[in-house]
């Protein structure tokens, strides 16, 4: 933790430095005001790290921080020498996913024996839910095919490592939690390509083997050599284990980096109204995920569960699709939206799912 008086010193320079930014705005136009919007993102994340009650927002301050980076100087993370950066974006999946391999057993499968109705209950939401509300979205949103169909494909994906964080942070039931990321992340491969060639088929050609085997590269190698690592290694590269969080979070920060910058001209174009879709599309996910387990009676814990498992998706592979599909500057805006939105939103909601303790009678209905 933070010295105390470093940490109000930070709060407020974040502040002096959002008021600065606010009124140049406000006078002479946004953007002359980049260097404080930055300034006060990066510096807000570090201060955040020293107030125990913020500290789970300093992570999403950070991206912020890293879009705006990649709003303001597109030019430096677009190309350098010849290297397209978007060439990195695969790879940098590949770490996160090997992260995840390494962070589970087979004790995470478990679960699907242990609490079978829950676990199908949220895989059947999971691959339900979102899918049709980004089809929806897509089709009445009036935006070119290509970024239409990445609503529909950031709903297509599995539930991330992110949403984990929140179901511990709302002490919802942490084990069905990760039991329902992995069986979701390793159907991806097969699910997420049949989805996008069902829904997404109208907007862009979709090759459903193609996106199999790039799926497949993504998640399933990288998820087997964690899983082995951990099996082989468990308990002898505890550097490892507590290395891999901040290289998975680096590495989801470089990837929305590279894809704002490739398609910030879209994204300036339509930002707003794909900002209201993507917050429209996150939160009917938190509330149909809710609403849809309680018809199914499990219980408060495994609603609350369910409802941050089908809210937040993997945008991290759905920018990995994006990518191989070749239209990391369309398809991709939408994940890239959707990453920073759901840290923040599942924060806020985790925080109040916190405290607000679950009733005897809620846990048993």
């Amino acid at each position: 933790m933070l010295n105390p008086k470093i940490t109000k010193a930070l709060s407020i320079l974040s502040g002096l430095l959002l008021l600065a930014a606010i009124a140049i705005t406000l006078f002479t136009g946004i953007a002359k005001a980049g260097f404080l919007w930055i300034g006060f993102f990066f510096i807000c994340a570090i201060a955040f790290l020293g107030i125990p009650k913020l500290r789970g927002y300093a992570y999403s301050m950070m991206i912020f921080g890293s879009v705006a980076i990649a709003l303001y100087f597109p030019q430096y993370f677009i190309e350098y020498k010849g290297y397209k950066f978007s060439a990195s974006i695969v790879p940098l999946i590949q770490i996160i996913m090997f992260g995840m391999g390494t962070s589970m057993s087979i004790k995470d499968f478990l679960g699907v024996v242990k609490m079978p109705k829950g676990v199908l209950i949220g895989v059947l939401c999971q691959f339900s839910i979102m899918p049709f509300i980004g089809y929806t979205l897509a089709k009445t949103s009036g935006f070119p095919p290509e970024i239409a169909a990445g609503m529909i494909l950031i709903g297509c994906s599995p539930s991330g490592m992110a949403s984990n964080v929140m179901a511990f942070l709302a002490r919802a039931n942490l084990a069905l939690s990760i039991t329902v990321t992995s069986v979701t992340t390793l159907l991806a491969p097969f699910v997420t390509p049949f989805l996008m060639g069902w829904l997404a088929g109208e907007f862009v050609a979709i090759d459903v083997v193609e996106m199999m085997f790039s799926i497949v590269k993504m998640v399933i190698i990288p998820i087997g050599a964690g899983l082995l690592f951990n099996y082989f290694l468990r308990g002898k590269a505890k550097w490892l284990d507590d290395l891999m969080p901040i290289i998975s979070m680096a590495a989801i920060a470089l990837i929305l980096v590279v894809i704002v910058a490739a398609g910030r001209d879209s994204l300036l174009d339509i930002g707003p109204l794909l900002i209201i879709l993507v917050v429209v599309h996150n939160l009917f996910g938190y509330v149909l995920g809710y609403w849809a387990s309680r018809l199914f009676r499990l219980s408060e814990k495994d609603c609350r569960t369910i409802a941050i498992e089908v809210g937040m998706q993997n945008g991290g592979l759905a920018s990995g699709i994006a990518k191989e599909m070749g239209k990391i500057a369309t398809v991709g805006l939408a994940p890239a939206v959707f990453g920073p939105f759901m840290n923040v939103s599942g924060s806020i909601l985790a925080s109040y799912w916190h405290k607000k303790p679950i009733e005897p009678e809620e846990e048993n209905s």
